[in-house]
């Protein structure tokens, strides 16, 4: 930058002909801005709605389980050591979720929405309670075949399996969800 006694008498003068006469603004204070409002991530929450209105358009009927039948799934890459914890119901229970009484397009939906409240609040393990089916006409879990389904379709659950008998036994699944980087 030039020092300014290098500058010439007549660019001065040039200077302040072409500026004009100015006057002095006496103001000391900065005109806060209004705050950008956060962005909403709009092609995500398409694709999570058109996930709840697919889950609740199958009709096709998943292979009935019996009451007794435990559930079990781990995607590849989860390890086995951490998969048995949540077997054996060493994991914190951050939340539950209870599907009891719930028709299965309600219970698809309710199962969405609180899978993605369980992502944004960075829940690392939660309960479903489906339940055994002893309400039921057929005297047959009727949710727990889709929920087993439901679950495997979800990006964000790495695995899940019956709860101990003390958390519900085969009417209620842990499940092991993803963690979310960069949240402590």
């Amino acid at each position: 930058m030039a020092n300014t006694g290098d500058v010439k008498e007549e660019d001065i003068a040039l200077f302040r002909e072409t500026v004009g006469s100015v006057r002095r603004i006496r103001q000391d204070s900065v005109i806060p801005q209004p705050e950008k409002p956060a962005p909403r991530p709009v092609q995500r929450v398409a694709d999570e709605r058109q996930v709840i209105l697919y889950m609740a358009a199958s009709w096709g009927d998943p292979e009935y389980l019996e009451t007794g039948d435990e559930l079990f799934y781990r995607r590849d890459g989860v390890q086995s050591r951490l998969f048995q914890r949540l077997k054996r119901g060493q994991l914190r229970i951050e939340s539950e979720l209870d599907l009891h009484g719930m028709t299965i397009a309600i219970a698809k939906e309710a199962l969405a929405h609180y899978l993605l409240k369980a992502q944004k609040e960075n829940w690392r393990c939660v309960r479903v309670i489906h339940g055994k089916g002893k309400g039921s006409k057929e005297g047959i879990p009727v949710l727990k075949g889709r929920l087993n389904q439901w679950l495997q379709q979800r990006n964000a659950v790495l695995a899940f399996c019956s709860a101990r008998a003390m958390d519900g036994g085969t009417g209620a699944v842990y499940v092991l969800l993803k963690k979310i980087k960069g949240i402590v």
